[in-house]
């Protein structure tokens, strides 16, 4: 089996981070990781986690193949098995691929999709009865993303790198989260991500119930002020809890 020398590979990552001209901390600000962790890797104490390889070959434009070779995989071709070891032998070393929400949904894989039928009922409701909210649809449509990804796609559990250095941002796919002040581990991601369950569920059955409510009595005030109660309850309403329970349990 391909075995990786983590020191080979920390020169070669030290090697394309310097003809681009960046920093450690140039790298891990792109990565959302820290400069403790690039670090680590270059002196071959750590290699990149599996879920930050694609990332990392990325950023410095070569293949994984290649970046996991030390530029070895461009010298001649290699054969499937080949790059089947090298793949295997990455995972090895690195931590274990996070398991993702939806093996383990709970009680939110009911919860959600009637809060999203409550939010369309009701939205429809608005739209035939009126008067029409401004903000409505956009609610909406933020309560079924963030639903989404919260309730259904989320990672249950971060990469280990996250435990061993104090990380602002967190990033899964195409999601970038990033508070200031606030730093994800393993102790508080399990608190966040029901935060965020909550405030997705709680977003799409009630914020187009207090729309139609709010029309049906003409309450102006509402309508007036409409703006800055959808800025409270779309974005107070979520990175607020998040920053709380984050650094309650940080």
């Amino acid at each position: 089996m391909y075995e990786i020398d983590k020191k080979e590979l920390g020169a070669y990552i030290s090697q394309l981070r310097k003809n681009k001209g960046w920093t450690q901390k140039d790298v891990a600000e792109k990565l959302y990781i820290s400069d403790k962790a690039v670090s680590k890797w270059e002196t071959g104490v750590s290699i990149p986690d599996t879920a930050l390889l694609i990332p990392l070959s990325e950023l410095f434009g070569i293949s994984t193949t290649e970046l996991l070779t030390c530029g070895k995989a461009t010298e001649s071709p290699m054969e499937a098995q080949q790059v089947e070891d090298i793949v295997k032998a990455a995972i090895s070393l690195s931590d274990k691929k996070a398991q993702r929400v939806y093996k383990d949904k709970g009680p939110f894989i009911i919860i959600y999709p009637i809060s999203v039928l409550i939010g369309g009922i009701f939205f429809a409701l608005n739209y035939f009865c009126g008067p029409v909210s401004c903000t409505l649809p956009t609610a909406l449509i933020l309560s079924v993303i963030f639903g989404a990804y919260f309730c259904l796609f989320a990672v249950s559990r971060l990469p280990k790198f996250y435990d061993e250095n104090k990380i602002q941002g967190m990033a899964d796919g195409i999601l970038r989260m990033n508070v200031p002040g606030l730093y994800f581990n393993n102790s508080n991601w399990p608190h966040i991500l029901n935060t965020g369950k909550i405030w997705s569920c709680l977003l799409a059955a009630v914020y187009p119930p207090l729309c139609f409510l709010a029309g049906i009595f003409g309450l102006d005030f509402f309508f007036n002020y409409e703006l800055y109660i959808f800025l409270f309850l779309c974005l107070g309403g979520l990175f607020i809890p998040i920053y709380i329970v984050g650094k309650k349990y940080q």
